[in-house]
């Protein structure tokens, strides 16, 4: 094998591994580094990937014992086979990392196999051995932020990863953050039997999402059984044979609070993964939160230097790190590589699940920006009433002098895939009219997206 190449890549999550690909099918000749022993990073070995097999496994589960009744399925006894789902949750994830493997070969990409560390520019070591490169991209993603006076062992006390591999269902699941991933782990074992309480340090859920969205949301977990406890901040944790007792204090003051748990799931975000690469060393520029600075190219002020996904600015999602890494490989080969960051969807997996692109309304407000607002609940839609899944609605916001679509929110069933609609909207500078002369399939939930773009300029149909 040989020690030179166009392109290595530090990293094999989805930022990593389709730069890699993206830069080979250019003509590069191209490495990626990965110290795991599969390919695919967090994402698909111990976060995306894993976690929405348990979710759909779990939704499953509860819909066999609770839901289908209400359509006329009589089901006698449902019984929790853990082992299975978790084995087939292994199987989903296997299939995932060794279909990147495969594409790998294809593509002519080689994988070295070990911990990378940039040993000067153009230089890259792994586990020893030199390798040479015009230009070294860093993927490395993110790791768990950790809370001060709460030790994960991955036990009794865990992270994403712990909370994805639980060998019995808690009794109490106390999850320490009320995010993303928080809500949506913490759906699964409340799914299959545990009680879950969510302790956030903040007085909201979702940081950051539209807020009218986030407060229905709430209400549709809380409905579902999930408890919340807003404004608290966890200080310190101790662990017994029997379980955890959490000591937490309310943010704005007051008595010190004990909760106790058999399981804690510690989900209060994410930081950049940059540890042992040697940056400090080759002079590459980190912000305050420890994240590469780069420029609009992707470049650091490292000469050959470039980083992607988690660990530079911006929402730490998968698929802006895979826009992210196909820009860079498209620079590096000579092209023009763009990201409208503008235009990032974001998902909650929850049931109902939770999909945003482009602005809230805070923001609106917060900018001064004149808009309208575009609302049409599930309730009113007739694919969802036939599902039994009315909870939710879509939210549209449209800027009020030019109708150009702002932003776009979902709260409903498979949110998911309706986001994606008005992603491709906000991409191409649609209005809120673009969106609802478009038409819609019926009965469909997409009509729900039609409704809303109508509402935006106050004609809607159904309601």
């Amino acid at each position: 094998m040989s020690d030179s190449f166009d392109v290595i890549v530090i990293g094999s999550g989805p930022g990593g591994y389709v730069c890699a690909i993206r830069a080979a099918q250019l003509g590069l000749k191209v490495a990626c580094v990965e110290k795991r022993p599969t390919l695919g990073g967090t994402c698909l070995n111990i976060g995306c990937i894993p976690s929405k097999a348990l979710l759909q496994s779990s939704q499953e589960f509860e819909k066999t014992g609770h839901s289908l009744k209400d359509h006329g399925v009589m089901v006698d006894s449902v019984k929790l086979d853990l082992v299975r789902m978790q084995a087939r949750k292994n199987e989903v994830v296997n299939a995932n990392t060794k279909g990147v493997e495969f594409l790998f070969r294809k593509n002519k990409v080689t994988w070295l196999k070990g911990t990378g560390r940039i040993a000067a520019p153009g230089t890259v070591d792994v586990d020893g051995t030199p390798y040479t490169a015009k230009s070294i991209v860093i993927a490395t993603g993110s790791e768990s932020v950790p809370l001060p006076g709460v030790a994960v062992d991955e036990e009794r006390i865990v992270t994403s990863t712990g909370g994805l591999e639980l060998p019995i269902v808690p009794r109490h699941l106390v999850v320490i953050g009320a995010g993303y991933i928080g809500l949506e782990l913490g759906s699964v074992w409340h799914r299959l039997g545990a009680e879950v309480t969510i302790v956030e340090f903040l007085d909201r859920i979702v940081p950051g999402m539209d807020s009218e969205i986030a407060s229905a949301f709430q209400r549709i977990l809380q409905k579902q059984g999930l408890k919340f406890r807003l404004g608290m901040k966890v200080s310190q944790a101790a662990t017994t044979a029997d379980g955890v007792t959490l000591t937490m204090q309310p943010v704005k003051g007051g008595a010190a609070e004990t909760i106790i748990a058999d399981v804690v799931l510690v989900s209060v975000g994410r930081r950049p993964y940059t540890d042992g690469l040697g940056l400090q060393q080759v002079g590459v520029e980190l912000d305050d939160r420890q994240r590469v600075k780069v420029d609009a190219s992707y470049a650091t002020n490292v000469s050959g230097i470039y980083a992607i996904g988690d660990a530079i600015a911006g929402p730490m999602l998968a698929h802006k790190a895979e826009d992210e890494g196909v820009a860079v490989a498209e620079i590096l080969a000579g092209q023009v590589g763009h990201v409208n960051y503008g235009a990032i969807p974001g998902v909650v997996y929850t049931w109902p699940e939770v999909a945003s692109v482009g602005r809230t309304e805070e923001e609106l407000k917060a900018g001064r920006v004149a808009y309208s607002i575009g609302k049409f609940p599930f309730t009113a839609n007739s694919r969802a009433r036939a599902m039994g899944d009315t909870d939710g609605f879509v939210k549209i916001l449209a800027e009020k002098s030019t109708d150009r679509l702002l932003g776009a929110h979902v709260l409903g069933p498979d949110a998911g895939t309706l986001i994606a609609e008005l992603t491709t909207a906000i991409e191409f500078g649609a209005s809120a009219e673009d969106v609802a002369r478009i038409c819609h399939a019926h009965p469909t939930l997409s009509e729900a997206v039609k409704e809303a773009a109508l509402a935006a300029g106050g004609r809607a149909i159904h309601i």
